[in-house]
């Protein structure tokens, strides 16, 4: 039995990645979704501190073209030990 995916490929896909502002957080993160969606356009990203600044929100809307493209980087970020959350 096939599951049919609710989302139509290609799509503009927004994926929120959350962890604890530390030094090179960015840049570990915007590598691993640049390794998954090498033409994520990287001044597109959004960054925004909590309230007290220990955390930092990144959304990075990518071009989606599949489902196993979005699962191989659900994996990857959830995997690296700097992500906390990523929706």
């Amino acid at each position: 039995m096939t599951e049919e995916s609710l989302i139509k490929y290609p799509c503009d896909f927004p994926i929120k990645i959350m962890g604890k502002a530390e030094q090179d957080f960015t840049e570990i993160t915007l590598a691993i979704v640049k390794r998954h969606a090498p033409d994520f356009d990287e001044t597109t990203i959004e960054i925004r501190s909590s309230k007290g600044g220990n955390y930092l929100s990144i959304t990075c809307t990518i071009r989606a073209t599949s489902r196993d493209q979005l699962d191989a980087l659900y994996r990857a970020l959830t995997d690296h030990p700097m992500i906390s959350v990523v929706l």
